[in-house]
């Protein structure tokens, strides 16, 4: 709209513009007091009138927001005073505007899917939609707000640690909130309004804010993580299903973590990888106590973990030293075929093809649950007056085998090794030139991601109860690479968040089923278009993306600056 509307008519029409967007605010705002569905069974019962159900509720944040932002900033820059440049203020509203719009839009789909049509949306709706549209039409009449320089503002210790405990208790509330929805209209709206809040909230720059808040307060931002994570549970009041899906999410999520070595830190792309996740499953399973375990030897479950994790490794050296040397779509195919050839050798090693180790296609199951000092992973439990099932004990065990990841990968990336691999990726040859043992570190990182790998599935064969090869398929492993490619190549929490969405999402929209390699694909083809980075961006992978943004150089310099910095300064005290 920036090359239609020139920046003099938007200055000409800026308070009219205004004017008319807080209408169309307010008419959003009010139509949540007005029946939206002709019948009760759309939603979660939005056809009262005077009786705003809770998605009416939670989308009139979203308009609410509209209405501020457009509001506040005529009381004239006088009285605003720094805070008039800090923040985006149009360009936030532009976005509330837009994201509510997107939200009514999703709604009366909903409602006219459930309900048989269109004529089955009341008044409210209507208004809804009339007032998202007002809104974003006015507010595209907006002059442009400059970058929000938020993140600059200097503020207590006591005030960035209360933001990092609000942001964690919002996220636990959330999480537990949309997982309880059964219905795939609930999940979609509110997950439309919970991606519209942070776009709202990234566009005014709290996000930058909040960036710079846990730099300064890293070890703070990470106990906060791990004790929502801990609690979780006790927010499902002992519903095995959420658990199931949440213990799902982790156990991807430390996959992709090793993946996430190999193609976000190295750039190696490997399209195999759901190999050595098997591999860990299938020694696991083999050894475990099994009546149809094939090795008659069940050592305790950590002596387990490290030979999985090994056999794992020792598989990603095997395929990694003769390969490595060729690289790009060579190296593609080649690790494409070693995820075949491992599915097709679990299926032979039957006995009657070669000798009997994973029974062939049947697999190994009635793999028992893991049994730690007398706790049962398979039974449930009651602590603090909360059921905690057997799907909960898992995702705890899981919490702890990501914890362990996280610091594993966090100080390779630091590390001499993390940046030779740095190196590697932005320039082979270079990174060669300059000394650096390429081949060494390529292997070191292909057999240490398979080691990850292999300590995640000898959690995942005790989780699954059964083992089998045909669990191991490619498809798995474009998955896995999706996860990393869409949450951000080299980073923790965009795989994090790339894992989530990727196996959330089906669970969630069993509807789309069917449809679900659709879905990916366009939403990659999204995020290559809008946002290559991923949605966490590295700061490495943002230069390289926008390497003419000459202000976001100079933005990302001074973030690495301040974050070496905070690293100096607790080695420092470390070292007292």
């Amino acid at each position: 709209m920036r090359t239609i509307i020139s920046d003099e008519l938007k200055l000409r029409l800026r308070f009219p513009a205004r004017a008319v967007g807080i209408v169309g605010a307010a008419l959003m705002i009010a139509s949540i007091f007005l029946s939206w569905s002709y019948g009760h069974d759309a939603l979660d019962d939005v056809g009262y009138n005077g009786a705003p159900s809770p998605l009416q509720l939670f989308f009139a944040i979203l308009p609410l927001f509209t209405l501020l932002l457009l509001a506040i900033p005529l009381v004239g820059k006088g009285r605003l005073g720094r805070w008039a440049k800090v923040l985006a203020w149009n360009t936030s509203a532009k976005t509330a505007a837009i994201s509510s719009l997107l939200v009514v839009v999703v709604m009366i789909i909903a409602i006219a899917i459930d309900l048989g049509g269109l004529v089955n949306v009341d008044p409210g709706g209507w208004l809804a939609l009339v007032g998202g549209i007002l809104a974003v039409a006015a507010t595209l009449f907006l002059p442009d707000s400059p970058e929000p320089t938020l993140y600059r503002i200097k503020t207590p210790r006591w005030l960035q640690i209360l933001g990092i405990v609000v942001l964690m208790a919002l996220i636990l509330f959330g999480a537990a909130y949309i997982l309880g929805f059964d219905d795939a209209d609930d999940f979609l709206t509110f997950g439309a309004f919970v991606v519209g809040v942070v776009m709202v909230l990234r566009q005014f720059g709290v996000f930058g804010w909040l960036g710079i808040a846990a730099a300064n307060n890293n070890r703070v931002l990470v106990l906060s993580a791990f004790v929502v994570a801990f609690a979780f549970p006790f927010t499902q009041n002992g519903s095995d299903a959420n658990m199931s899906i949440a213990s799902q999410v982790l156990i991807f999520a430390a996959t992709a973590l090793g993946l996430n070595i190999v193609v976000g830190l190295v750039g190696l792309l490997d399209l195999g990888y759901i190999a050595f996740l098997g591999a860990g499953a299938f020694t696991a399973a083999v050894l475990s106590d099994s009546a149809f375990a094939t090795v008659h030897w069940s050592p305790p479950f950590p002596v387990t973990v490290l030979i999985a994790g090994t056999v794992a490794s020792l598989l990603g050296l095997l395929i990694g030293a003769p390969t490595l040397r060729v690289s790009g779509d060579y190296l593609a195919i080649v690790t494409l075929a070693f995820g075949e050839i491992f599915r097709i050798t679990m299926n032979n090693l039957d006995g009657n093809d070669g000798p009997n180790i994973t029974n062939g296609s049947n697999g190994i199951p009635g793999i028992p649950d893991l049994n730690f000092f007398g706790f049962d992973f398979g039974q449930p439990h009651v602590i603090l007056g909360i059921d905690i099932g057997r799907f909960a004990n898992y995702y705890w065990l899981m919490l702890v085998v990501i914890a362990l990841i996280i610091v594993v990968f966090m100080n390779l990336n630091y590390s001499r090794i993390g940046r030779g691999w740095v190196a590697i990726r932005e320039d082979e040859l270079a990174a060669e030139a300059m000394g650096v043992n390429t081949f060494g570190l390529k292997l070191l990182a292909f057999s240490g991601g398979a080691f990850l790998a292999g300590v995640a599935g000898s959690v995942k064969a005790h989780y699954d109860v059964s083992v089998t090869p045909d669990q191991y398929v490619f498809l798995e492993s474009a998955f896995l690479l999706a996860a990393v490619v869409l949450g951000g190549m080299g980073t923790v929490m965009g795989v994090l968040i790339g894992a989530t969405i990727l196996k959330l999402l089906p669970e969630k929209l069993r509807f789309f089923s069917d449809y679900r390699l659709l879905l990916f694909g366009l939403l990659m083809i999204v995020m290559m278009r809008f946002r290559p980075e991923g949605i966490v961006a590295d700061e490495r992978r943002q230069l390289e993306f926008h390497a003419e943004d000459e202000e976001l150089a100079d933005e990302v310099e001074e973030e690495l600056t301040s974050h070496h910095a905070h690293l100096n300064r607790e080695r420092e005290e470390f070292a007292l």
